[in-house]
């Protein structure tokens, strides 16, 4: 099976064929032990809901004039995650179609929550997700590979001294970050991570915050 050449699809295509998918790589400080932290990723074909007063409790806002597929199957996603998924709280994707990464790597945080973060329970969601990659807009490569290497100098500068750079692959930017993610060396909910986190999230570009 093929997926976009985007840097999302990049980092997703290992997770529908194992099917798991870590978006983030665990990232922390190195007196904080070890641990791994994964993210979700995207999502489907629209869904049509209702909106406005007649929505149903849970249902993602009303889309906005004009916004694309990508956000569609985006709400398609999240619709499913919040039905299905198990993830009744699952955050509303952003008015540019990307997900809210902070808030999502938030939820998975919590005890007994990340093992369907990716694509619900049972992986039911895998189709939504899949629908999402392949409508998701191509991104300048060179600019994510750029932004992602500003962070990671960020994150070096605030502590997290082992985070590694992004590479160019085949055109395309591949995200940095803990330099050993079989086993990582960080734990991303240190105290010295969130910090770094915090001072280097504007170094990303939007929709690149949930993928280094």
């Amino acid at each position: 099976m093929s997926f976009p050449t985007t840097t999302a699809g990049l980092r997703l295509a290992a997770f529908v064929a194992v099917p798991v998918l870590a978006l983030t790589v665990a990232c922390g400080d190195d007196t904080t032990g070890t641990r791994s932290h994964d993210a979700v990723a995207d999502a489907p074909s629209p869904k049509t809901e209702p909106s406005g007063p007649e929505a149903a409790p849970g249902t993602p806002s009303a889309k906005p004039a004009g916004k694309s597929a990508y956000y569609d199957a985006q709400v398609a996603f999240v619709q499913c995650m919040r039905a299905e998924g198990g993830y009744k709280d699952f955050p509303d994707p952003k008015l540019s179609g990307h997900l809210d990464w902070e808030k999502v790597n938030e939820i998975g945080s919590q005890p007994g929550r990340n093992d369907g973060i990716k694509a619900g329970k049972d992986n039911v969601c895998v189709d939504e997700l899949q629908a999402a990659m392949a409508v998701e807009p191509k991104r300048d490569q060179q600019k994510s590979y750029e932004s992602m290497l500003a962070h990671a100098q960020c994150m070096r500068d605030n502590g997290i001294s082992r985070f590694t750079n992004p590479v160019m692959s085949g055109g395309n930017a591949v995200p940095g970050g803990d330099p050993n993610p079989a086993s990582p060396v960080y734990d991303p909910d240190s105290p010295a991570y969130k910090e770094a986190r915090a001072a280097c999230k504007s170094k990303l570009l939007d929709g690149l915050d949930g993928m280094q």
